[in-house]
């Protein structure tokens, strides 16, 4: 994955979820492609997609229980997991995650 994005419009509300806990920021892509780079605190969430998803975890680590699986799986920082469309996702953290969400 890339370390920087060229060419981009960014959106400057920032996405607040959880009462602030959960935040991103939406970059737009010339393609029409779209990814949010965002930041979670310490908790337990539970997100619903619309569209498929690729996390990129850029640091710290989260159990993640993803849709169908009865295990939680940990994805630490330089690994990536996927959600399928129409799907709920469970996360818990100890401590801070920042991430980039690919979606489509």
């Amino acid at each position: 994955m890339a370390d920087q994005f060229e060419n981009v419009t960014v959106i400057k509300k920032a996405n607040l979820y959880f009462d602030g806990k959960v935040t991103s920021r939406t970059i737009l892509f010339a393609d029409g492609t779209r990814k949010t780079l965002g930041f979670m605190l310490p908790g337990e969430y539970e997100f619903s997609t619309g569209a498929r998803e690729v996390m990129e975890m850029l640091y710290g680590q989260m159990e993640v229980l993803l849709p169908g699986q009865s295990a939680w799986q940990t994805f630490k920082a330089g690994q990536t997991f996927e959600v399928p469309a129409n799907a709920t996702f469970k996360l818990k953290l100890e401590g801070p995650v920042d991430y980039c969400c690919s979606y489509g």
